[in-house]
């Protein structure tokens, strides 16, 4: 029994596989007959990805590379300095290189919404006319034509030195979807080496011209925000400073003058009389308080622009995008290639849908 069931199971194999090879067979012949068709495809598809490789327009590469010096820690005759400054309670920042713009932050920084909008709001040279990036961006992308239709968008205009408090909700939102687009189709940051500090930023776009501005413009607006945010404190540790010692010798040079004013006045005192000499020697006090004062405000002066000179980034420019810029282009053959791939694959599905459904039907 257990050996006719076997030998049934050996046939009901063998008879599935050749039923297979089988189907396979006729599948083919199938596909061999509508050959005509198949052809008449692939020729028509690759014609289509031809003249698509004429109409696309190249795509302009701009990049831009730089390298990020950041101080992480403070030197050794700087912290000596700090310290014995911080025991008369004068505090000059920290030297650390640490914070929300330190190392892969800054990346993340570039793709921010702010960041970019500030960029597209800059105002370029663009054929010998003043405009910003971001009414460049409407031109060469022929959005105005698009918008013709749309009253609420086809008076909408970008103009340079206009006040970004005072835009529209339907300008916040046009460059809320210029961001989401330059984010998703142009920019691109990255770093070359992750144990490298050099960072290159890319920017593609069928404009050659604004590739290349919005790539140097938000560099620059990233690099002064970075800046400015990293020295901050120490820079108000200097206006402060500045401030006080300004103040301290405005009193030191009064009390001079006073001390000689009195001198001229009495140029020969009565010794009997000792309260002539009073307002002289008030002021001489003033003289000598006032100098230690400013003596200690000017060495706290002088060591809050130290730190502020090191805790300021250095961020240098390496390679930085030239006319002309590279070009990619959607090449011919890559376009009847595709294009013929594309056709030849969709009609033959085409085909064996049909014909399945037709033998569903018998």
């Amino acid at each position: 029994m257990n050996q006719a069931e076997n030998g049934n199971s050996v046939k009901i194999g063998e008879f599935s596989m050749r039923d297979l090879i089988l189907k396979i067979r006729e599948w083919w012949h199938y596909m061999l007959s509508k050959w005509v068709i198949i052809v008449c495809a692939g020729i028509v598809g690759a014609s289509i990805g031809l003249i698509y490789s004429f109409i696309k327009k190249p795509v302009y590469q701009a990049q831009l590379s730089f390298a990020l010096e950041d101080e992480k820690s403070s030197g050794g005759g700087l912290s000596a300095a700090m310290g014995l400054a911080s025991q008369f309670g004068i505090d000059l920042g920290s030297s650390g290189g640490g914070g929300a713009f330190s190392g892969d932050n800054l990346l993340g920084l570039m793709r921010s919404r702010s960041m970019v909008e500030n960029t597209l709001l800059t105002t370029v040279t663009i054929k010998g006319a003043q405009q910003t990036l971001a009414e460049h961006y409407i031109n060469f992308n022929k959005l105005r034509a698009a918008w013709e239709n749309k009253p609420a968008l086809k008076d909408i205009h970008f103009l340079p030195s206009a006040d970004r408090a005072k835009f529209s909700l339907a300008q916040d939102s046009i460059l809320g979807v210029f961001y989401k687009r330059i984010i998703a189709d142009n920019l691109s940051v990255d770093k070359i080496d992750k144990k490298l500090s050099i960072i290159t930023v890319q920017v593609n776009s069928v404009d050659e011209q604004f590739s290349k501005d919005f790539t140097e413009i938000l560099v620059k607006t990233v690099s002064d925000f970075y800046i400015a945010t990293k020295t901050k404190r120490s820079a108000q540790n200097v206006t402060v400073l500045q401030r006080q010692t300004d103040s301290v010798r405005r009193e030191l040079n009064s009390a001079i003058t006073g001390v000689a004013s009195y001198a001229d006045i009495n140029p020969n005192p009565n010794p009997s009389l000792q309260v002539l000499r009073v307002p002289s020697q008030r002021r001489q006090v003033d003289v000598q308080a006032n100098t230690a004062i400013l003596t200690q405000l000017v060495a706290n002066l002088e060591l809050s622009k130290i730190t502020l000179r090191k805790e300021t980034p250095l961020i240098q420019i390496i390679d930085r995008p030239i006319l002309p810029l590279d070009k990619e282009r959607f090449g011919k053959l890559k376009g009847i290639l595709l294009g013929g791939f594309a056709s030849v694959f969709l009609i033959i599905i085409i085909l064996v849908v049909r014909r399945a459904f037709a033998l569903l039907i018998i």
